[in-house]
């Protein structure tokens, strides 16, 4: 099984009966797991679970509710020797218009939360939002996630990859991490564990799938204050960003000292488009579908941006965004 993603007990995966000839005979049907209440679909469609609205079809889809039907999904990609891909929000993705083979694992579902106010910790599922995640602690009188209201992703994908803003980010509050390994033994994982640094941990890449974390956030302020602060972060992101239009958030990541924006800007490449994608005219390191775009539209304005920057400042921007799928041909 491989694995690519976007919570000390250990348990052993569901028992799933189903042989492995009945994915070939039932290519065409939903898969029912024994002892669960779940089916495997062969052949949805990505566009609506990705906020760039573009994508393939999953050649099979399951989106458990619980950390056992997750199990059980793991397990059975295991034994059919399907390749795993994690999808979260869909918030930082690029799906190949060729769509994704083996099985696409939807965590958006997998939700619970649990504030301790002696703590002051909280616990979330993989699926929980974040921007949901700042509102609630705002209205608690809890610090520390004003951040990261405009984050338009899930607690899962946020661990991955140390999602941030406003010089913030999720290192700078995680206290835990509990991941599920190919084996079906669920670990828990610290801060220091996860080996942060910007907008990357040990966790990308790797075939372990979150499935909740631990915040330390600080309690006791006045709500009033906390809310006013975070629509202060919301409100900068709504004017500064194009949230009005399909995006991934930041295409690039920043190669200091300098801003990915403002090396795009500089080269020109504002308003810049291939097909019905466009470089943002409002903030040069998004990359909007303008209606109708495809992935291979965005993904040839994203090798367009990095050779034009390259060419002009001798930097090579590396992509935020993570791109599944096939481009390596004309789709």
């Amino acid at each position: 099984m491989k694995s690519s993603q976007a919570a000390v007990d250990v348990c052993s995966f569901s028992g799933v009966t189903t042989k492995k000839q009945e994915i070939t005979s039932l290519e065409s049907k939903e898969i029912y797991l024994d002892n669960t209440d779940f089916t495997i679909r062969p052949q949805v469609s990505l566009s609506g679970y990705t906020s760039y609205r573009v994508g393939g079809p999953a050649e099979w889809y399951v989106a458990p509710r619980t950390v056992e039907a997750l199990q059980a999904s793991v397990n059975y990609a295991k034994e059919h020797e399907l390749p795993v891909t994690v999808l979260g929000a869909g918030s930082n993705l690029l799906v190949s218009d060729r769509g994704i083979p083996g099985l696409v694992i939807a965590t958006r579902h997998l939700r619970y939360s649990h504030f301790d106010p002696e703590t002051g910790q909280v616990t979330l599922a993989a699926g929980e939002s974040i921007p949901s995640l700042a509102w609630a602690a705002a209205e608690l009188g809890w610090e520390g996630l004003e951040w990261a209201v405009g984050i338009p992703g899930t607690v899962g994908g946020a661990v991955v990859m140390n999602a941030g803003a406003h010089n913030s980010c999720i290192a700078d509050i995680l206290v835990s991490a509990q991941v599920l390994t190919p084996d079906g033994t669920l670990l828990t994982l610290t801060r220091d564990q996860l080996n942060y640094s910007y907008r990357t941990s040990i966790l990308q890449g790797s075939d372990r799938i979150v499935t909740q974390a631990t915040f330390q956030l600080q309690p006791g302020a006045d709500p009033a204050q906390v809310i006013a602060i975070t629509k202060q972060h919301k409100q900068h992101r709504l004017t500064t960003q194009p949230y009005h239009l399909p995006s991934c958030g930041s295409v690039f990541r920043n190669p200091k000292p300098y801003a990915a924006g403002w090396l795009i800007e500089q080269t020109g490449l504002k308003g810049y488009q291939i097909g019905k994608a466009q470089v943002a005219q409002r903030h040069a390191n998004f990359i909007v579908n303008c209606g109708g775009a495809s992935a291979w539209d965005i993904f040839n304005l994203i090798r367009h941006v990095q050779y034009q920057v390259q060419e002009n400042w001798s930097i090579l921007l590396e992509p935020e965004v993570k791109m599944i799928g096939e481009f390596s041909l004309a789709c």
